[in-house]
Parts: structure tokens; sequence; C-alpha cells
């Protein structure tokens, strides 16, 4: 006999297994000429939260070679950029 409107069926009590898998990101096209930059940390804020807050808002920052973007990119991702971390390296 087939289930009709008029027979509701009952989902099973458990849950089916579930499969997980580390998130990993593919790698685009230019991808292996990025660098992780360095951004000052300013005005009692760390560097981590500027660049959050530019991520969220879109609003550029500035990197400690000069570089000037909008972050948009796991920074883990990628090389730290010679020129910052010379210059990182220098500072008090």
């Amino acid at each position: 006999m087939s289930a009709t409107l008029s027979q509701p069926r009952t989902l099973p009590k458990t849950a089916p297994d579930t499969l997980t898998r580390p998130d990993v990101a593919p790698t685009t096209d230019g991808d292996h000429e990025r660098f992780s930059h360095i951004v000052r940390a300013k005005d009692g804020r760390g560097a981590s939260v500027i660049v959050t807050e530019a991520m969220v808002n879109g609003t550029p920052v500035e990197a400690l070679c000069g570089k000037v973007w909008v972050p948009s990119r796991d920074p883990k991702r990628y090389p730290v950029c010679p020129t910052c971390r010379e210059i990182a390296e220098g500072m008090p």
C-alpha cells in the first residue's frame, strides 16, 4: 500500500550519519603571487581587529610595505610579504 496525503509518515528518530570534511578552499589563478601583509596596530586597536573590520566594512588598509588594499582572503593561506617582514623585524 502506498502512502497518501491522508496517511502521514513519520521521520526516523535518529539522525543519519554525516560526513565531515575539512573546509579547504581551492587556490585560484594568481594565488602564487599573493602575500599576507602586515598591518600596524593603531589607536589602541590590534592589527587583527583593524583587518577584520576592513574585511567586514570593505574599507582599505595599508600594509607596512605601503600596499593599500581591501582584505578579502584568509592570510594564513599565503606567505608573508618579505618587505613587510623586514620592516616589522626592524621595529621596536
